[in-house]
C-alpha cells in the first residue's frame, strides 16, 4: 500500500484563500485537501499552525558563508555543502538554485574555486539520498570578467542548470554605481588606496573591452537550453528595456525603484532580497524591497545570502499590509517554481509534490516548526 499520512487541523494557505482544512499525502504527492478537522486514526493534528508549500528558493549565495566562515578560514567544500543543505532544510526550502559566480573581478577571492568544488559536490550527492533538499544551479556569469567563457563551458550543459543570470559588478554600475563608495569599500576590505585606484582602472578598460562580446557569446552558448534567464542590480529602464529585447526577462535585485517599474511594465519579472525586507532596507544603500513592494513591482522573494529570511519576509509583509499572506508565500513558492521551470510542485494542491512546510507565528515571526520533501520528514 501506498503510505498515507493526514495533516489536520491546519491552516492551509491555499493559491487565493487561507483555509482551515486537512491535507492528505499518499506517497509522495499531495492527494486531498479537505475543509475541516479529520477525526480519522492516526491523524497528525498540527496544533492550528500554518500549512504552506515547500519554499522554492531561486537565488542562495548561502553556500559561500559556508565555505568562507571567516575572512582567512576556508572550510572543507564538501562540509560546507552538507551544513548549507541542513540549513536550507531547516529554513523550509525545499527546492534550491545554489547560486555559484563564474568569473574573477579580482576583488572575491576564491569564488572559481567554490563554483568548481560546488558543482563536483553536486553531482556526488545528487541521488545518494543525503541532500535534504532538491539542489539545482543558478550560474551567476561575471559578464566583463576575463575568465567567464572558459567557466561556462565547464558548466554550461550541465542538467542541474534552472537558470543564468548576467551581472557586472565593475565599479560605476548597478549596485557600485557610485564609484567613491565602492572605492571606500575596497579599502575597508585591507586594499591599500593606491591598489584600488590601480584595480579600478583595470576593471573599467576590461569591461570597455569585454562587455558586449562576452554578452552576446553567452546569450548564443545557452541559448539552445531555452533557460530562465535573469540580469543582475539593474539601476535603469534603458538597461531593462535592452534586456528584454535580448530575452533576458527577470530582473534580479534591480537597484532603483524606477529599474523595477520599467521591468513591470514590459512584463519582465522581479526577484527581490528577502534580508532587504527583514532589515528594513538594503545593506548597499539601494531602493527598499519594501518600496517595490508597495509599488507592487515584486514577483519573487529570494534568501540571496539568509534562508530563513525567505519566510520570515513574507510573513512581514503581509503582516505590514504590503500584500495578502496567500500573495505573500506564491512569492517564495508558486510564482518562484514557475519561474525556474517547476511545474510539479509549488501549490497546496492535490497531485502536486508533498513539499509542505508547518509554521507557527509568533509575535510577528514565522517560526518553522517542520518540513517535509516528497512526503518525507526532512526537518
Amino acid at each position: 500500500m501506498i503510505p498515507e499520512v493526514i495533516l489536520t487541523n491546519a491552516h492551509l494557505v491555499l493559491a487565493g484563500e487561507v483555509l482551515h482544512g486537512t491535507l492528505v499525502i499518499r506517497g509522495d504527492r499531495i492527494a486531498e485537501i479537505q475543509p475541516g478537522r479529520s477525526h480519522a486514526p492516526g491523524a497528525i493534528d498540527l496544533d492550528g499552525d500554518h500549512l504552506i508549500p515547500g519554499i522554492v528558493d531561486v537565488h542562495t549565495d548561502n553556500l559561500e558563508r559556508q565555505v568562507q566562515p571567516r575572512a582567512t578560514a576556508r572550510w572543507p567544500s564538501r562540509s560546507a555543502m552538507l551544513a548549507h543543505d541542513s540549513q536550507t532544510a531547516a529554513a523550509g526550502v525545499t527546492t534550491v538554485l545554489d547560486a555559484l559566480c563564474l568569473g574573477d573581478l579580482g576583488f572575491d577571492v576564491g569564488r572559481t574555486q567554490t563554483f568548481v568544488e560546488g558543482v563536483q559536490d553536486l553531482d556526488a550527492l545528487t541521488g545518494t539520498g543525503l541532500l535534504k533538499s532538491d539542489h539545482f544551479l543558478h550560474l551567476r556569469c561575471e559578464i566583463p570578467a576575463a575568465d567567464m567563457r572558459e567557466l561556462v563551458e565547464m558548466a554550461a550543459d550541465h542538467k542541474l542548470v534552472r537558470m543564468v543570470s548576467f551581472m557586472d559588478h565593475s565599479p560605476g554600475v548597478g549596485q557600485y554605481r557610485d564609484v567613491e563608495r565602492y572605492r571606500q569599500m575596497r579599502i575597508r576590505n585591507g586594499k591599500t588606496a593606491a591598489q584600488v585606484d590601480q584595480r579600478i582602472t583595470e576593471l573599467l578598460e576590461q569591461r570597455a573591452k569585454l562587455l558586449e562580446p562576452n554578452r552576446r557569446w553567452l546569450l548564443d552558448r545557452i541559448a539552445y537550453r531555452n533557460l530562465p534567464l535573469a540580469s543582475h542590480d539593474d539601476d535603469s529602464p534603458e538597461g531593462i528595456a535592452r534586456n528584454a529585447a535580448d530575452g533576458i526577462t527577470i530582473s534580479e535585485f534591480p537597484v532603483t525603484l524606477e529599474a523595477a517599474q520599467a521591468a513591470k511594465k514590459l512584463g519582465v519579472q522581479v526577484i527581490a532580497g528577502a534580508p532587504n525586507i527583514i532589515r528594513g532596507g538594503s545593506h548597499s544603500g539601494n531602493v527598499a524591497v519594501s518600496d517595490l513592494m508597495h509599488d507592487q513591482a515584486v514577483d519573487v522573494l529570494a534568501s540571496d545570502y539568509v534562508p530563513p529570511a525567505m519566510v520570515e519576509a513574507a510573513w512581514l509583509a503581509a503582516g505590514q499590509g504590503h500584500t495578502t499572506l496567500p500573495a505573500a508565500i506564491a512569492m517564495i513558492t508558486d510564482t518562484a517554481a514557475r519561474m525556474a521551470g517547476f511545474t510539479d510542485r509549488g501549490r497546496l494542491e492535490a497531485g502536486l509534490r508533498a513539499d509542505l512546510v508547518q509554521i507557527r507565528p509568533h509575535e510577528g515571526h514565522a517560526v518553522v516548526r517542520k518540513v517535509w520533501r516528497a512526503g518525507e520528514r526532512i526537518a
